[in-house]
């Protein structure tokens, strides 16, 4: 198996670390790329992803598996061991709903923000809207105020365990830093989270 990832972008990041916590790294062939540099638009490379995604997995039989969270759950399916998607059914609906919380209105707002705010995303981003990046800001910080009540008194963000939605929130806070906010410095519990997440991952 090949997995095509571009380190520090946030979903390449996901599925990295997710194949990290199950400690199978050296399971999977690991192809870097640059989306700076346009290779994830190459012909070579839509031949794999035909919408340009990073990342993609390719399998050993020539199948190809885009979108991030497909990925994990392949590899959850692949190796079980660590569970971090849950073991019943109460487990796989919290840490999925949390999971899709992060992503949809933390992750996406903030891409969106990002997007249409820094300078150095105006050729991708052609035009930048002012008001879409004004707009997601305001949502996104609203998101994390929630988020750092919802984590007070806990060591993880969902089931009472390590999981996906630990790890997409970890990598998510990362991300924020393009924009010289740091969640995790600003909230105390988020904050407490992320140190879970790295000492975790380390």
């Amino acid at each position: 198996m090949k997995l095509y990832h571009a380190p520090q972008a946030v979903n390449p990041e996901r599925t990295f670390n997710f194949l990290k916590a199950k400690g199978k790294l050296d399971a999977v062939e690991i192809v870097e790329i640059s989306i700076m540099k346009d290779e994830h638009k190459q012909p070579e490379y839509r031949e794999l992803s035909p919408f340009s995604q990073v990342p993609v997995l390719v399998l050993d039989d020539g199948t190809t598996i885009t979108e991030s969270r497909a990925i994990c759950s392949f590899f959850e399916h692949m190796f079980p061991d660590p569970n971090l998607m849950g073991s019943d059914a109460l487990e796989k609906g919290l840490i999925e709903m949390w999971d899709r919380r992060v992503e949809f209105m933390m992750m996406m707002q903030f891409a969106t923000w990002f997007r249409n705010a820094h300078p150095i995303m105006a050729p991708l981003e052609n035009p930048q809207l002012p008001e879409a990046a004004a707009k997601a800001e305001k949502s996104v910080k609203k998101f994390a105020e929630r988020l750092d009540k919802h984590l007070a008194g806990k060591d993880w963000i969902a089931a009472d365990r390590f999981s996906i939605a630990d790890i997409t929130l970890f990598l998510t806070c990362g991300f924020c830093g393009v924009m010289r906010w740091k969640p995790h410095k600003d909230y105390e519990n988020i904050g407490r989270h992320f140190g879970n997440v790295a000492a975790r991952l380390s």
